[in-house]
């Protein structure tokens, strides 16, 4: 047992994760009413998880997902093999006219001074009709699996979403998984149906079957409900208002055996100071700082994530798994779209103090 978790050491999927797939339009650095043209990234905060540690970490993943049979979700279902990840689907039926639909999240870049602007359509979406019962766990995890992921977003779409996150962690409980589940607290998407209560009562719900939780302190305090202590950040790469607040998670819920999370200081949209920190298993552990120039700030997040759970899987020590996950989410925002272009050499090469000299 390594970091107070019990990893398998063999299975057929390496990590599965459970959420909405979504389709990012990005007109680049022009404001949504001024564009002409825009790009699309296929996303989703879960989904980039497994998409990650397939494509650049080489591990063996798959997705629980909605998918709708129309030209959107082709190509949304393309790109999820490209990445190299195995899908399990629950299939929609579209009716010609208003859906069900794939989720479209519209995301300008900014630029300098001017943030990112972020809305979203996820009218009559396919992933929050998703319900306990539409997905055979017992199949999806025959083979073995040492690793579930879900996260906050997929449980804010509705009142099942987080039932099925509960339904998918006891089955990958049974199967000997460990489980983890990024926060990600939105508050418009909550409020649509429940608002806060409704997220505190659901997220409690989910988090009593998660081992790793992943969340920045504005998380624990909103998807918890777990106070703000009364230490003072110096400034946004100080990680003490964070490990301040471990004592309070670990109190109220005991099985949770590691707390992570990035940290980031937006001096503007394409600068930013870049850290992570973790708690495992009752030890503190800090990455260094990294200045960061930005080309697309989105996933950067997931992107730690994913690095880190690497790092733990493949059973580097405690530090080093943060080093890769803070790696892997810097390398992340060097890319356009959501999920990684990056191999695990160069996040190696990077966590160990890499520089942007030009590789010949």
């Amino acid at each position: 047992m390594q970091y107070g978790l019990n990893i398998k050491q063999e299975a057929a999927l390496d990590l599965v994760s459970l959420g909405a797939l979504v389709h990012r339009l990005d007109p680049g650095i022009i404001p949504f009413r001024k564009a002409h043209e825009c790009q699309i990234h296929v996303s989703g905060g879960e989904f980039n998880v497994a998409a990650n540690l397939s494509d650049c970490f080489r591990l063996s993943t798959g997705i629980a997902s909605a998918i709708v049979d129309y030209p959107v979700g082709d190509l949304i279902a393309e790109r999820v093999r490209a990445m190299g990840v195995k899908p399990f689907y629950k299939r929609f039926k579209h009716n010609g006219v208003n859906g069900p639909n794939m989720a479209a999240v519209y995301s300008d870049r900014g630029h300098g001074v001017r943030a990112p602007v972020v809305f979203y359509n996820r009218c009559n979406e396919a992933a929050a009709q998703l319900k306990p019962g539409d997905f055979d766990w017992p199949s999806i995890f025959a083979g073995g699996v040492k690793w579930f992921h879900s996260g906050g977003i997929f449980a804010a779409l509705s009142e099942s979403t987080g039932e099925l996150i509960i339904e998918g962690m006891k089955a990958a409980k049974g199967a000997g998984a460990v489980t983890s589940f990024d926060l990600n607290y939105r508050e418009k998407l909550w409020n649509i149906w429940g608002g806060h209560e409704k997220a505190l009562s659901v997220i409690a719900r989910i988090v009593e079957h998660v081992d790793v939780l992943v969340g920045n302190e504005e998380d624990l305090q909103k998807g918890l409900g777990i106070p703000g202590p009364e230490v003072a950040a110096k400034s946004k790469l100080d990680p003490s208002v964070f490990f301040g607040m471990i004592d309070s998670v670990v109190a109220k819920y005991p099985k949770v055996k590691i707390v992570a999370t990035t940290l980031r200081e937006v001096k503007s949209t394409n600068r930013h100071a870049w850290g992570a920190v973790a708690w495992i298993d009752g030890k503190t552990y800090v990455t260094p700082t990294a200045e960061l120039d930005v080309l697309d700030r989105v996933g950067g997040g997931d992107g730690y994530a994913s690095g880190f759970i690497y790092g733990l899987l493949t059973g580097e020590t405690p530090q080093e798994a943060v080093n890769l996950g803070w790696a892997h989410g810097a390398l992340l925002t060097t890319f356009p779209g959501d999920t990684t272009m990056a191999t695990v050499e160069q996040v190696r090469a990077f966590a160990q103090g890499g520089s942007a000299r030009i590789q010949r």
